[in-house]
């Protein structure tokens, strides 16, 4: 398609075929929100379709209040509620009339314009199916995530899913459009009942049937998180270890499918995603949950890995998601959690110690010498799972930022690192960004004489480390807030590695400090470890930034 007509395509008024819908369960408080958000989207909307899954907090009323005076809004109250949300989206799809479908949440929104970029993408493509952009905003701050941003970033016409494996890992279904004709002629339906991640399922029977797809990088669905909320969502309701069970099993259900299709390719490419992705994440929370939790899901992942055969290992062997499996697999109890939590971070940090086998191959440690770290020495080093332990130290200098790099089986040694650059990026914008200069980075003593970085006389690794001061008057001006550490490693022949730093733990290291300030008279420091280990730094200046800390504690523990 040449310009001028892609421009045509862009302007022109879409016509009403789309379906969208809505579904809910005892969320008055949104769902009106998430149903004028549909009715809102213009001509391209012929219909909405809003299911109530048998609330009991009025939320049906509301809706059919709305459909008195908006002829495009049809309500759909089912007697007995389902548990899940495939049974009402499945309900909702049965009664559309249009040409295409969409899916909408009852507590998200979709933007202005999101269905007619859709639809006339897939117009313009002849797709069954078009996809877009989905952001995830933590309320009630507004700070905004793109979800499989690298996915969304140009315009692209897919004419086999196979041909773009990386559509595995967005397992979403409601930043889509779909042709209604083409689910119902391949029986494309959601898992009925209480089935969590019934989404999973849903996209690998889409997948499976081998649909056109385009791809737009336009913005067509808001994903709200409340993570304060008195009711969780089920993607954020993990504290139980029956949500880790109901994952693997969608997983598990997701490979079957698009395997049952002759989809091989996808089908390792959705192992591969379970690895990088869902597998990561619950392992950086593990050290949150109790020793009854944590055995329960060693042994629910243990189970689920040991179907993997060998071509699942062999690919990318050094990733940290297969090292972080090789691990459990190998191991029938729960160890290393403190490191495998770092090496599930992102970016990956393989924290020491570093051990090796009798021959001299690096292994993850004495206790476990069958997991084999060989192929993380020929992995690039731009790639390589680096270790920067970082510590804060308020003093009455300034506050100073120590960092210390860890070799890596000679790796680094091998690459020279010479400098750090250091950056805060503001949690809540992440595009309010403090810079903190070049960090120089020397070797520790007890380094080898002869090659500094690699292993001294002790046979311990060696480490390099740099120190600067940190810019409070920067961050404070800011106001109250949270500041995440990045790191850049650059090395001498011109590459580098972006890293967050390994937070080091010890006496005094994490305690808050009240710093004093010529502008705001005071500011409270806490240099603090998220939940991946990761080191950041809570900025509270003045009277009013002590009221924020002592207002964000209350409510941290009410919730």
């Amino acid at each position: 398609m040449n310009a001028e007509s892609e421009t045509e395509r862009d302007t022109r008024t879409p016509r009403a075929q789309v379906a969208v819908v809505v579904i809910g369960h005892d969320d008055a408080a949104h769902v009106t929100d998430a149903v004028r958000s549909a009715l809102a989207q213009g001509p391209a909307v012929r219909e909405v379709v809003a299911v109530d899954d048998c609330s009991k907090d009025g939320s049906a009323g509301l809706l059919e209040r709305l459909a008195a005076s908006e002829p495009r809004l049809k309500v759909i109250r089912r007697r007995v509620n389902s548990g899940g949300c495939g049974t009402p989206r499945n309900t909702g799809l049965g009664a559309v009339t249009s040409p295409y479908v969409m899916f909408l949440d009852s507590d998200d929104i979709l933007p202005p314009g999101a269905a007619g970029a859709l639809l006339r993408a897939a117009e313009g493509a002849h797709a069954e199916v078009a996809g877009g952009l989905c952001v995830r905003r933590e309320l009630p701050s507004g700070r905004e995530a793109p979800w499989q941003e690298r996915l969304y970033a140009l315009h692209a016409v897919v004419p086999h899913p196979a041909q773009r494996p990386r559509l595995v890992h967005d397992t979403l279904c409601v930043n889509k459009l779909y042709r209604t004709d083409f689910l119902r002629a391949h029986g494309i339906r959601f898992p009925e009942g209480r089935f969590p991640y019934e989404d999973v399922v849903f996209t690998a029977r889409v997948l499976a049937a081998a649909p056109r797809i385009v791809l737009v990088p336009d913005r067509v669905y808001v994903w709200h998180v409340r993570r304060s909320a008195g009711r969780l969502s089920i993607s954020l309701d993990r504290a139980g270890v029956e949500n880790w069970r109901a994952r693997t099993e969608a997983c598990r259900q997701a490979y079957e499918v698009l395997l049952g299709a002759g989809q091989k390719e996808l089908a390792r490419a959705a192992r591969a995603k379970f690895l990088d992705h869902d597998l990561r994440m619950y392992v950086r929370e593990l050290g949150l949950r109790d020793a009854a939790y944590r055995r329960a899901w060693w042994e629910l992942t243990r189970a689920h890995l040991a179907e993997y055969d060998a071509d699942d290992w062999a690919r990318n062997p050094a990733a940290p998601g297969r090292l972080v499996g090789r691990v459990v697999l190998a191991s029938p109890e729960p160890c290393d959690l403190p490191r495998l939590r770092e090496l599930a971070a992102r970016p990956a940090r393989l924290c020491p110690p570093y051990a090796r086998a009798a021959d001299g191959t690096p292994v993850w440690s004495h206790g476990l010498p069958q997991v084999s770290l060989e192929p993380l020495r020929a992995r690039p080093v731009r790639a390589l799972p680096l270790a920067v332990d970082g510590e804060l130290r308020p003093g009455a200098r300034g506050t100073r930022l120590r960092l210390r790099l860890h070799e890596l089986y000679g790796r680094v040694a091998q690459a020279g690192p010479e400098a750090v650059e250091v950056e805060w990026r503001h949690r809540d914008d992440g595009d309010v960004v403090v810079r903190g200069g070049s960090v120089a980075l020397v070797p520790c003593a007890g380094a080898h004489p002869e090659a500094p970085g690699t292993a001294g006389p002790d046979g311990r690794e060696a480490t390099w480390s740099g120190e600067t001061a940190v810019d409070l008057a920067a961050l404070a001006a800011l106001g109250a807030g949270t500041w995440d550490l990045r790191l850049r490693v650059r090395f001498r022949d011109g590459a580098s590695r972006d890293v967050t730093a390994h937070a080091l733990r010890g006496a005094g290291l994490l305690r808050r400090s009240a710093v004093p300030s010529a502008r705001q008279g005071v500011v409270l420091v806490q240099p603090y470890s998220t939940h991946s280990g990761s080191l950041a730094l809570r900025v509270a200046p003045g009277v009013r930034g002590v009221l924020s800390v002592v207002r964000a504690r209350l409510r941290r523990l009410l919730h």
